[in-house]
């Protein structure tokens, strides 16, 4: 008997009335809030309009949950469509089911959409959610635990998880959390990016290009740990090959776009400048030549100042009840009678 375990809950739905309220969903919703509101708070900080973030979220959420369905049902077919299984379930995407791979590829393309018809460019709003989306995922993971779920060996660690369900072909006992193995390699991977887009002011899609990369560096060795039913390609699970192929491209495009486009976009939404609540100081920051100080700004305004004030001084001042559109008549008077006086 384990004298330290994680427990497992005795049923993922509570029912409020007829109204079902499950664990997996709750995990999802929150996960999408939060993503929404730190990517929001990156967005007006780089120069964008509050609320365009969730304005593109609203293709990007559904296109999403559409994505990662279709990636669990096309590669766990088998548990749909073979014999003595329900098609329908396929459909039941509340009793667990979503593959981040497809949940971002296709939400990828519900964002596109979403950013052409706000006018945005789509690198610089995958760079201001990326974090974000890292720490839905680590949100959303914990639906698993609700469900029981994708975990990992048997182990005697005192973290093990404690599987109490025998549904779906579980057999209770101790087993590694990957779930929460997974969750907190992603709470890492959203801090990850936060640090390195501070640092080294990551744009054109890089700061979501080193989520991505990172994401795929743990899912692979956590991929590797669990004992769920999956395809294998030469020896192993399918989604670690996943995870090598996309931490691949994730890199090269680190790279490339390194070399082609360094540096932050200077601007992130067209107009946005105009809007009193957008930006946080950091555009206008980073539109300074460096090594300029604020200091030496002022002191060049106040010089300006001192010589305009000067230039003034100097010019003659108008007799009181003069008109000075006259000066350069009464001028030239003065010069015809001093050539006068001189012929004379």
């Amino acid at each position: 008997m384990e004298l330290a375990y994680i427990p497992s809950p005795s049923r993922g739905v509570l029912y409020l009335g007829p109204i079902p309220l499950r664990g997996y969903a709750f995990c999802i919703i929150i996960g999408v809030f939060v993503a929404v509101w730190l990517g929001n708070k990156r967005w007006v900080a780089r120069g964008g309009r509050p609320g365009t973030v969730a304005d593109i979220a609203v293709w990007a959420v559904p296109f999403g949950l559409v994505g990662g369905r279709l990636y669990h049902v096309i590669t766990d077919y088998e548990l749909y469509f073979s014999p003595g299984r329900n098609w329908v379930d396929a459909f039941k995407v509340w009793e667990g089911g979503l593959g981040i791979w497809g949940a971002i590829a296709l939400g990828a393309v519900g964002a596109w959409i979403g950013a052409r018809r706000m006018g945005v460019a789509l690198p610089a709003y995958a760079d201001a959610v990326a974090p974000g989306i890292a720490f839905a995922q680590a949100i959303g993971r914990w639906g698993n635990w609700f469900n029981q779920e994708l975990y990992g060996h048997e182990t005697h660690l005192p973290w093990a998880l404690h599987i109490t369900s025998s549904e779906g072909g579980r057999v209770p006992g101790y087993y590694h959390p990957t779930f929460l193995y997974e969750s907190l390699w992603c709470v890492g991977v959203g801090f990850l990016v936060i640090w390195a887009d501070r640092r080294f002011k990551l744009g054109h899609g890089r700061a979501f290009a080193l989520y991505v990369a990172a994401y795929c560096t743990g899912r692979a060795w956590i991929e590797y740990m669990r004992v769920d039913d999956a395809h294998h390609i030469l020896g192993l699970r399918l989604n670690v090959w996943t995870a090598v192929l996309v931490f691949l491209l994730a890199v090269a495009y680190l790279v490339l776009s390194a070399r082609r486009r360094p540096g932050r976009e200077a601007v992130v939404e067209q107009g946005a400048s105009d809007d009193p609540d957008a930006g946080d100081g950091e555009t206008e920051a980073e539109a300074k030549p460096e090594g300029t100080d604020d200091a030496k700004v002022d002191v060049t305004k106040t010089e300006k100042a001192e010589k305009a004030e000067k230039a003034e001084k100097a010019e003659p001042e108008p007799e009181s009840g003069a008109d000075p559109d006259s000066a350069p008549e009464a001028k030239a008077g003065i010069k015809d009678t001093a050539d006068s006086g001189k012929k004379g």
